[in-house]
């Protein structure tokens, strides 16, 4: 299998000791987190390697998010650390059904100063993919890494997959994250939307109201996730859904990611070309939601991201 690369946010979420809002919680317990970072975790964690693409401060925080990848195997090879700013936080409050209530201490943060002349061309040899989201799409040096990122996977044929991962409280312009959200979109082969977020990104609830303005952008493959729910999968000539799994949720933290980690594992254990995913068979896309599906399921049942997810084992 090829490597993943995943270029973004790597943090520490802070994660409760009880339920209820921000200022209601007792004690945090620090836990390696950032979307990006998540993916590359479920990628790692099913079997397959991944590279992390960030920044980090040389601080306590950015060596415990060293130490943590490599004891979870993800190479740490292409990220670089600053003096310049602390590694970010991300404070993380649970209802009692698990929902997220977020407080982020990045202004800056170290993840957000990597810049176009930190990305390096020979790490996309010989890789399957590259994944982003749009925490890192702000107006600061990481948006041009991101680009430099992103022309490099075209050049070299690598599959692009682009998770939104709206977090509003760090856009004080949400119409900026909107309208870049949506400029991003045309780079992906693979995009993973949520219920939650397909409202603020279109400016309505029905993902198949947009099915033909995404696929008229270039994307080959659309995820549209709705947790306990389930999921469905769109190519242009197919649609699938797959059934959610009553679990009793813990945390939900990384569960999106998770699923989307899977899923590229799954991707790149079949040898699939970004050329291919538009003529996905039925059945073989229902097979990949359905062990995406309980990858996730049985990773909400249990604290913190990667530190929750699943081995192959437990989900083939």
């Amino acid at each position: 299998m090829k490597k993943l690369l995943a270029i973004g946010e790597a943090l520490i979420d802070m994660i409760p000791s009880n339920t209820g809002k921000i200022k209601d919680v007792n004690n945090f317990s620090p836990k390696v987190g950032g979307a990006p970072l998540n993916v590359c975790g479920a990628y790692t964690k099913l079997g397959g390697s991944s590279y992390m693409i960030t920044m980090l401060g040389k601080d306590p925080f950015g060596d415990k998010i060293i130490d943590e990848l490599k004891k979870f195997g993800i190479h740490v090879d292409y990220i670089k650390r600053t003096n310049h700013a602390n590694t970010s936080l991300a404070f993380v409050a649970l209802d009692e059904d698990a929902n997220r209530e977020f407080s982020f201490y990045r202004n800056m943060g170290a993840d957000m100063l990597l810049s176009e002349k930190d990305i390096n061309t020979n790490w996309f040899d010989d890789s399957f993919a590259l994944h982003f989201c749009s925490v890192s799409l702000g107006d600061f040096p990481m948006r041009k890494a991101h680009d430099k990122a992103l022309q490099l996977a075209k050049e070299k044929g690598l599959l692009i997959s682009f998770d939104p991962n709206v977090r509003l409280p760090l856009f004080k312009d949400h119409k900026y994250l909107r309208d870049t959200i949506r400029e991003y979109i045309q780079y992906a082969d693979v995009l993973k939307i949520s219920d939650e977020e397909v409202e603020f990104i279109f400016g309505n609830c029905d993902i198949e109201q947009n099915l033909n303005e995404i696929f008229d952008a270039g994307v080959q493959l659309i995820i549209y996730t709705a947790g306990k729910k389930g999921a469905y999968a769109y190519t242009k000539n197919t649609k699938v859904y797959s059934e959610g799994k009553s679990v009793h949720a813990i945390d939900t933290t990384g569960a999106g990611d998770g699923f989307i980690g899977c899923l590229l594992f799954q991707l790149s254990r079949d040898g699939l070309a970004k050329e291919q995913l538009s003529s996905l068979t039925n059945e073989k896309l229902k097979n990949y939601l359905d062990v995406a599906n309980r990858f996730s399921a049985i990773s909400v049942t249990k604290e913190g991201a990667i530190a929750s997810y699943p081995e192959f084992k437990d989900v083939i």
